[in-house]
Formats: structure tokens, sequence, C-alpha cells
């Protein structure tokens, strides 16, 4: 199979989709990759070491697409690139699609094969290509979450770990998944006093037993978060529904509730955000003020630590990409039960019910959808 990655063209993505080391192993099984010119050059990984693996080098982004039998990505495709997508092209990536309406029609009319990397999913409910990023997200939005907390960055001046003498801050985690676990354990190193939100209750009990003791769990209740909002000088937030838009937990109301200056950073917004007021950002302009609340809502946090983030997405992504590119996307997925969740349009159809379900589409159960083909 002939195999393409081109340069990521989303603001500041600076991650790429293969590593050198990746090439070596695609082929051995005998395949060919090409690269698009400097494409993981701003993850630390020139051209001359892809050339050394095996890859051929691409000028341009046009004939990557063009000629490559699948696209290998990190981000989803944008508005420039569909153009680009064709019928039975595969695309691996990130898609994200219950967040896009446009996005998911644009694919749905290429006829392109989208296997999202958000949706592979294993027997108990894991989803290991989402858990790296998820891992880097967590900890970077206490990182960001303190960064914006600065008076020069628009927040309230306070510094989350305290001093001597001087209380911590209080952090708020909404989710107590790998992102919330991640948000926490960075936020709690730190020194703060960091309260963590679920709706499973087995779940607050797992964290109240690893968790440090600067860290409570809350049950996650409205009733709940808005009791403590007014105490809060960082909210974080860190819920997932695999493939479908993520709740709404903080409504625009009450942000009345919060301190000036405060900061909410909302890492659910690749999946439409779990804060109503959230609204994606870049980041070369990162945040916005609301109600004297500042929001961070970078919708591809990774893309700023690109070389930790690359290393650690295709250390989990090669053996699935090495399973297309050997057997073929639809043997490949009619033998592997974790691929099969991670298909979500294929040939005009929505595959994946919770894509079609936020946009009203009519949605084809795979197995009916596999019997066709």
């Amino acid at each position: 199979m002939l195999i393409g990655v081109p340069k990521e063209i989303k603001t500041h993505e600076n991650r790429v989709a293969l590593l050198p080391g990746g090439v070596i192993e695609l082929i051995k099984h005998g395949h060919n990759i090409i690269i698009e010119k400097n494409a993981g050059l701003a993850s630390g990984f020139p051209d001359e070491l892809y050339e050394q693996a095996g890859a051929t080098i691409i000028e341009t982004a046009d004939e990557v697409w063009l000629k490559a039998e699948m696209i290998m990505k990190v981000k989803e495709p944008i508005a420039s690139e569909y153009q680009h997508m064709r019928e039975g092209q595969i695309i691996f990536t990130y898609f994200h699609f219950a967040a896009s309406q446009e996005l998911t029609e644009a694919v749905m009319k290429s006829g392109a094969v989208a296997i999202a990397y958000e949706t592979v999913e294993k027997m108990d409910g894991s989803l290991p290509l989402l858990i790296p990023m998820s891992e880097v997200a967590g900890r970077m939005s206490a990182q960001e979450g303190a960064k914006y907390l600065e008076r020069a960055q628009g927040g309230r001046g306070v510094l989350l770990a305290g001093i001597p003498g001087v209380k911590p801050g209080n952090v708020m985690v909404l989710g107590g998944g790998v992102v919330g676990v991640n948000a926490a354990k960075m936020a709690a190193g730190l020194g703060a006093n960091v309260y963590i939100y679920d709706v499973s209750v087995q779940r607050l009990r797992y964290l109240d037993d690893v968790m440090p003791k600067n860290v409570v769990t809350m049950f996650s209740s409205e009733a709940n978060i808005r009791d403590m909002l007014p105490h809060m000088d960082l909210v974080i937030g860190a819920v997932l529904i695999p493939g479908a838009k993520a709740p709404r937990l903080i409504t625009r109301d009450m942000l009345s509730l919060m301190k000036p200056g405060a900061v909410i950073v909302d890492v659910a917004i690749d999946q439409g955000g779990c804060i109503e007021t959230a609204k994606p950002t870049t980041h070369d302009k990162p945040t916005y003020i609301i109600d004297e609340v500042v929001h961070y809502c970078v919708a591809n946090m990774p893309g700023a630590v690109p070389h930790t983030s690359t290393i650690g997405l295709t250390n989990v992504t090669m053996s699935y990409a090495i399973q297309i590119a050997n057997k073929g996307w639809i043997q490949a997925i009619r033998e592997n039960r974790e691929l099969e969740r991670g298909l979500n349009i294929a040939k005009g159809n929505i595959v994946y019910r919770d894509v079609a379900e936020s946009f009203g589409f009519e949605y084809t159960p795979i197995t009916k959808f596999l019997a066709s083909i």
C-alpha cells in the first residue's frame, strides 16, 4: 500500500503522524511511504531522517493526497483539504466528527474511508489512540491554567502552589477519566487544592484511593458544581463521551458565580466543549474573556509540545496502521473489533451511531454496511 503523510496545516499544529522508525516498520511489511517536505521538522524529525528510513520526500501536499491510498494525519482535514479526499481513500487520523457538521458532510460527500483515532476502542472500553494525547492535554491543562491565572495574562494573580503563610489556589476538574486524572495529578503536584468530579461513584472510590491527600473527590451534579464554583480559581473541563458531543456542565449563568479573573480550560473543546461559553481557540490567540472569566479553549493543545506528543501518538498508532496497510481496511476491521469501532464514515455512510445522532443524519449499523460490500 502507498501511505502518505502530509504536513499538518491547522494553526500551530506541529505534530506529525509518522516517525522515521515507523517508516522502517511499514517498509518491512512491503509498503511504500511518501512524506510531504518538512512534515516532521517542527517535531524534531527532519526530512533526512525519513529519507534514510526509506521514505520518499514529496514537495507538495497536493501530490501526497493524490497518490496515497492511505493518508495518515494527526488532526482532522480542514476546509482547504476537503478537495483532496476521494472515493475509497483511507484517512487515519483524529476526526472528532461530532464537533463539526461541515467536516462530517465533507467526508460523506468525498466517499473516503474515515477511521478515527479517538473511537478505536478496546474491549474494556479504553481508547488506546486517545490516551497518550489525553495524558498530554490533561497535564498541559494545569500548566496552562496556572499560567493564565497570572495577572499579566488576564487572570486574578493567584499562584496555584501558594507559599508559606499564603493558601494555595483551588482547582475544579470536571471528569475523572484520563484527562481529568492527569490534570488533577499536575495541579496537586503544584500544591493546589483539587476537587475532581465524576458521575461514577466506583470511579470516585478508585480516585480517592490513588490520589494524593490534596485531591478531593466529588459527585458530579449541577448542585455540587454550583456550590463550589465561587471558591475556584481554575476550572478544567475534562469530560469525554467517545464520538459524541461533550455534555454542557457549566452554563453561561454559572460564570457569574466565579471570581473575576478565574480561568477555565476546556479540554473537551475537540468534542464541542463542556462549558457553554467555550469556543475553539488557537495557540496564537489561546484565550478570551467572558463575564470576567478567562477562557482557554485551544483545540489542539498537544501541538504545543510536538516532540513529546508525536512520539506518544505514534507509539500507539503504528500497530493499527500496519494492520490496515497489510490487510486493507475492510479485512482489518472485520478481524479487529477495536478498528471496527474506529470506522466512523465509509463511502458516504455514517457507521458510528453517536456521529449520526449529533446531527440527525441517517445511521447505518456497521454490520449492515459490511454485509453490503
